[in-house]
């Protein structure tokens, strides 16, 4: 009897507030085109290219009828744009809910790394202007030394550190701001400051250093 193979289908998560909970500082209609539009993209994307690898692993493409360097750079990119936008969305919290400064061991960390909550934000907001075209500014945390890692991506195609996890993520793609914020990306860097939910990134550090 022959094994039912299949690659399982990715699904669009539910946003987990309101699109007009980050006004202001990001606007609903940003949020509408970006979840509805851009995110769902990827993930229709991701889908339409495991339906190629479902294909290819059940002898249904013949040699010659498809691109695998093609097909792998088509699921890292729609994959990674579907799980990093995934992660965005529950960096930022509502308007009130988020912004000021971390607390607990993630404070303690960038006390003792960067000597100031005031110095590590000049050092990721240089990181993220530093981004020539659209992608991602990350903050790792180190397992092996305890560090925060300071990381952008270029595109969906990152600068990853090996085996490192995310505390912390922004989106810089032109589609995050550029409704709003047009191409004054440092004024939008600035904004989502406000937006920074620091439970969220403390909940996420707090499983690593447990791990």
């Amino acid at each position: 009897m022959a094994v039912q193979v299949e690659f399982k289908k990715y699904e669009l998560p539910p946003l987990p507030y309101k699109v007009d909970a980050l006004e202001p500082y990001i606007s609903k209609d940003i949020i509408d085109v970006h979840y509805n539009g851009h995110h769902k993209g990827y993930v229709n994307g991701a889908n339409s290219f495991l339906d190629r690898m479902n294909k290819l692993v059940k002898g249904e493409l013949a040699s010659g009828q498809y691109d695998m360097m093609g097909l792998m750079r088509g699921l890292v990119f729609n994959i990674n744009g579907h799980k990093l936008h995934a992660m965005y969305w529950n960096m930022m919290a509502p308007n009130g809910k988020g912004g000021g400064k971390p607390g607990g061991a993630l404070a303690d960390l960038i006390d003792k790394q960067y000597g100031s909550f005031e110095k590590f934000k000049q050092v990721f907001n240089d990181a993220a202007n530093s981004l020539p075209g659209t992608g991602w500014t990350v903050l790792y945390y180190d397992q092996e030394n305890g560090n925060l890692q300071i990381m952008t991506f270029e595109n969906h195609f990152q600068n990853h550190i090996a085996e490192l996890p995310i505390v912390m993520i922004v989106d810089e793609f032109e589609h995050a701001y550029y409704l709003q914020y047009k191409n004054k990306r440092t004024d939008y860097i600035n904004a989502w400051w406000n937006l920074a939910n620091w439970d969220e990134a403390e909940k996420k550090l707090q499983k690593y250093l447990k791990s």
